[in-house]
């Protein structure tokens, strides 16, 4: 049975499938009724695989989607990259095998309607915009029915990779018929040959500033560069951190990020505080 404290919940959840997204990016599905019901897109939580010391601690991944059975949410679906140990492990999960998860944590992206929502991704980072984007244009349900979530009236999403065999299957997205996708690849492998401020930047100085809104998830620079852009342009900008995490409910403050305040600046926790921030209260520089 789970236990559930203020809101979050620590259970084993069932591996129902695990599908590739690209070169070492995987979705893998698990089933877990009670965070699926009250997890916002940006929110995230804490895997761990059960009765192993190596890796001890669990590892935080953002919300990729829910899934629904009868219409009701009993599931979620996990988006992620091998590039350790824990992901290395994830990357031979079976069908019935379990996994320790503990969420939903942190805060989500911000409730808004907007003219234009702009999501800029790089890599893995995108993940987190395939229920971002469900919410804003079909209207998906997420959480309470008291949320009144993310309402767009055109949304797009620039995704960003090395290289083409990088680029995560799109396939997930099949039903979002509105949303504008734009990739764009550092080797010109695929779509626009460059990074993703090239692509951002027409978008933002040929619209209606005042009524648009991006989010951006990614490696932390290109989330730098997307965020100054922003503020040279005065569009509004919300940053999804990756920051490396050790307890995922505040207590180790391992995950603190610099932000401005009316003092100066101080430090927030990422698990409590975020992951997500306005882009424009981050001091990047200091971010190692």
């Amino acid at each position: 049975m789970p236990t559930c404290e203020n809101n979050a919940c620590q259970s084993l959840a069932r591996v129902i499938s695990l599908d590739p997204l690209s070169d070492e990016n995987y979705r893998v599905r698990l089933e877990c009724p009670e965070i699926a019901a009250a997890i916002l897109p940006g929110q995230f939580f804490m895997l761990r695989c059960p009765d192993r010391t190596d890796p001890l601690l669990g590892r935080p991944f953002a919300l990729y989607d829910t899934y629904e059975a009868d219409g009701k949410p009993v599931g979620i679906d996990v988006g992620f990259h091998v590039v350790g140990k824990m992901t290395g492990l994830m990357e031979d999960l079976q069908p019935g095998q379990e996994i320790e998860i503990w969420g939903p944590l942190g805060n989500g992206f911000p409730q808004v309607e907007t003219g234009h929502l702009i999501q800029v991704a790089g890599g893995i980072g995108y993940t987190p915009f395939v229920a971002v984007s469900r919410e804003a244009l079909l209207g998906k349900q997420y959480g309470t029915e008291s949320r009144q979530g993310i309402k767009a009236e055109k949304a797009s999403l620039i995704y960003g990779v090395r290289t083409s065999r990088f680029r995560a299957n799109m396939d997930d997205l099949s039903d979002l018929n509105d949303l504008d996708i734009q990739i764009c690849t550092e080797d010109g492998s695929e779509g626009h040959h460059g990074l993703v401020t090239d692509l951002l930047k027409p978008m933002l100085e040929n619209g209606e500033k005042d009524r648009i809104t991006v989010l951006t998830c990614g490696p932390l620079r290109m989330m730098q560069a997307v965020s100054a852009l922003c503020e040279e342009l005065g569009v509004a900008c919300w940053a999804s951190l990756e920051t490396p995490m050790a307890c995922g409910f505040g207590a180790c403050f391992s995950c603190v990020v610099p932000v401005k305040t009316e003092d100066g600046w101080d430090y927030r926790r990422s698990c409590m505080e975020g992951p997500v921030f306005p882009a424009g209260d981050i001091l990047w520089q200091s971010i190692s």
